[in-house]
């Protein structure tokens, strides 16, 4: 029997579900969090705690709700009081502009304003709130009929169970449920690394997390939802536009695509199209397109609805992801590392918006697990829009000449014998720097920005100096005059001077840069920073490479390379890479040919952490920094306990952004992650560092 209700624990029961309420509203409507997880965790435990307590204080909109219950037999069906219809699409500018000489001819306007949003890559669904709280949800269907899925819904932290300050009367919000990027990854890793079977996509994760028929694994799948529309409204009256509908969806709580945009016009469409499509790589969310709505609800009704799809929205597809060609001939290319990569040669298809020959296979694994043969009929992608992969084979369509894939026992470019190392899953050129396709990758990395940064040595111009022997080794740059220079395909006096300019400039390095120049496997640039800020100077590196390099073959990864595994987040495999590089003595050679050429840089001086204030957490630079590179200001978190990573996610604890920030910014305001600037993270710092004043 519950305990009689104190009138304290009603009260603070109530003030709970308000707070928790608000920092939800924050959360998913504003981007702009007050509170930590932890905090939110423990006023969620407290109401836990009350509602346990006194079972009378549960209400269906409590957030305590969200956790999912029993399992269900099944998806009773529901009928939609206005249909969810379909949109018709358009796939490039003339037929939009037909669709908008339609719409204005329909309306005897001249011009229409349009409301353009992006075209959510999830779920459908409608949920019905009656006087302000969730009553049902229910799936898109047939567009007609859907199934009620309230139960797995009200798990969905992005979906209000109460609405904030919303009329009396009945409103069924329609949107979509989805699972964003990052989310999709995590749980795969998770599901993975507990032997199950991983999603193949964010969108199917998404549907099938939304059907489960016990909605406590909804509940722990990473959804999210953006309100985009509406159904049935009763007793009360909606505003004039679309866009002002959206506007109060965001003040009611409901979250809502902050790329949604009022646009004018047709050529107001396209820029949006053209402005999105950029977008696209960098969200971290799905779309396939965009849609175009027009904006008054008194338009709408006077343009009506065909069978299937009303006449005055449209869905505008970006191009194609997927498409099937033939596998034509698989090639094999040599990195700089001297691994021997497949690369599939296609048939020209169009797919992403640009026609693709070539596509990446990875390694011989990948081709052997795919089955890949050459005379196949493939499917292709452009992953993330970008780089073009074979995805799959099509065996119904392979001809009875299909040849299988080998790997090379020479290498393509020298001869050399390709060696494989057991458990590795990459083939190796034994050659080292005297087979042209690694030293030509080598040379590459050694002048590439972050590296030594010799502005003007581009792959056309280090091909010629290799085919001409002129330059073997990295250091044979330095020893580069301005006549030959010259001479070269597509140079001049002029050209040949800012050269020799750019590499005399880069004679003044960094350790950190220096390492990273070498191109020392596995060994990035943070990595390189890591190095340089432990050990202070190459010979107090190269001597702790050489005192580890006999514990290689030691039987238990902890013992390998001791001294090198100090360094934070360096592990036995990069520790074997570095004590390798130093033991060989062709480096070395290297090494001392460039100091000799005189490459140089000042000692680091050892910062030490007075308190570890940093300790365990990761860090994400962008932007330009005022008064610092992005190298020191990484020695300075590597300096206090912290990890520097190059990308953002929900494990990110603080990106510091400078000017001209990009994505990384976008990301991490999407994700909720703080946002700090230079002066931020000196504050973050002060306490830590002894050299930081």
């Amino acid at each position: 029997m519950a305990e009689a209700l104190p009138r304290a624990a009603a009260a603070r029961a109530h003030e709970l579900r308000t707070i928790l309420t608000e920092h939800g509203y924050r959360y998913y409507v504003l981007d702009a969090p007050t509170v930590d997880d932890a905090e939110y965790d423990r006023l969620f435990r407290e109401l836990v705690e009350l509602e346990t307590r006194y079972p009378q204080l549960r209400s269906p909109d409590s957030p305590t709700q969200r956790v999912g219950g029993a399992v269900s037999a099944s998806f009773a069906p529901v009928v939609h009081g206005v249909p969810m219809l379909s949109l018709d699409n358009v796939f490039n500018a003339s037929e939009l502009r037909e669709f908008d000489r339609r719409v204005r001819e329909g309306l005897g306007a001249a011009h229409i304003t349009y409301v353009a949003e992006p075209k959510l890559d999830g779920l459908a669904v409608s949920l019905l709130y009656v006087d302000g709280v969730l009553q049902q949800g229910s799936t898109r269907g047939d567009g007609r009929t859907g199934e009620d899925v309230t139960a797995n819904l009200r798990t969905v932290r992005a979906i209000p169970l109460r609405l904030r300050d919303a009329p009396a009367g009945r409103i069924e919000v329609r949107g979509e449920v989805l699972m964003t990027r990052s989310g999709f990854e995590h749980m795969n890793a998770e599901l993975a690394a507990a032997g199950q079977k991983t999603f193949v996509n964010p969108r199917n994760a998404a549907a099938g997390s939304l059907r489960q028929m016990d909605a406590r694994i909804t509940a722990r799948r990473p959804l999210t939802f953006f309100a985009y529309a509406h159904g049935v409204v009763e007793g009360w009256t909606l505003p004039a536009t679309h866009h002002e509908l959206l506007a109060l969806y965001r003040t009611w709580g409901l979250p809502v695509s902050t790329l949604i945009e009022q646009v004018e016009g047709v050529d107001g469409c396209l820029a949006y199209f053209e402005h999105v499509g950029t977008r696209r790589p960098t969200l971290d969310f799905g779309i396939d397109g965009v849609v175009y709505k027009v904006d008054g609800f008194a338009q709408r009704n006077e343009l009506g609805f065909v069978a299937h799809a009303p006449r005055w929205a449209i869905a505008h597809k970006f191009p194609a992801e997927e498409v099937m060609t033939q596998l034509e001939n698989v090639e094999w290319q040599v990195g700089r590392t001297g691994a021997v990569t497949p690369v599939a040669r296609l048939v020209p298809a169009f797919v992403g918006g640009a026609t693709v020959s070539n596509a990446t296979l990875h390694n011989i694994d990948e081709v052997e697990r795919k089955d890949l043969r050459i005379g196949d009929t493939v499917v292709v992608r452009r992953a993330g829009d970008v780089i073009p992969e074979v995805k799959s084979v099509v065996l119904e369509r392979r001809p009875p000449d299909a040849r299988r894939v080998a790997l090379p026992a020479a290498c393509p470019v020298c001869g050399a014998p390709v060696e494989r190392v057991e458990g590795e899953a990459i083939a190796r050129c034994s050659a080292g720097l005297t087979c042209r396709a690694q030293l030509l990758g080598a040379l590459l990395h050694f002048v590439s920005r972050k590296a030594m940064d010799i502005d003007g040595l581009g792959e056309k111009l280090l091909a010629q100096l290799v085919d001409t022997a002129r330059v073997k080794n990295p250091a044979d740059l330095y020893g580069l005059a301005h006549d030959e220079l010259a001479a070269l395909d597509r140079m001049g006096a002029k050209s040949a001077a800012n050269l020799i300019a750019a590499i005399d400039h880069s004679r003044n390095a960094t350790l950190a840069r220096f390492l990273f120049a070498l191109g020392i496997r596995e060994v990035g640039e943070t990595t390189a920073v890591a190095f340089a800020n432990h050990f202070g100077t190459l010979e107090a590196l190269a001597a702790a490479a050489e005192a580890d390099f006999p514990t290689l073959n030691a039987d238990r990864a902890a013992e390998r390379c001791p001294q090198l595994q100090a360094v934070p987040d360096v592990g036995p495999v990069v520790a074997a890479h570095v004590a390798n590089f130093f033991h060989e003595p062709r480096n070395w050679e290297v090494v001392a040919a460039l100091r000799e050429a005189g490459v140089h840089w000042p000692d680091v001086e050892r910062v030490v952490a007075s308190t570890g204030a940093l300790d365990g957490m990761t860090l994400v630079l962008t932007g330009t920094l005022e008064g610092v590179t992005r190298e020191e200001a990484a020695s300075w978190i590597i300096a206090a306990g912290g990890r520097v990573s190059s990308s953002v996610s929900k494990k990110t604890d603080y990106v510091v952004a400078g000017a001209v920030a990009g994505s990384k910014l976008a990301k991490a305001m999407q994700l909720g992650v703080p946002v700090i600037d230079l002066e931020g993270l000196r504050r973050l710092l002060a306490h830590a560092l002894s050299t930081l004043s």
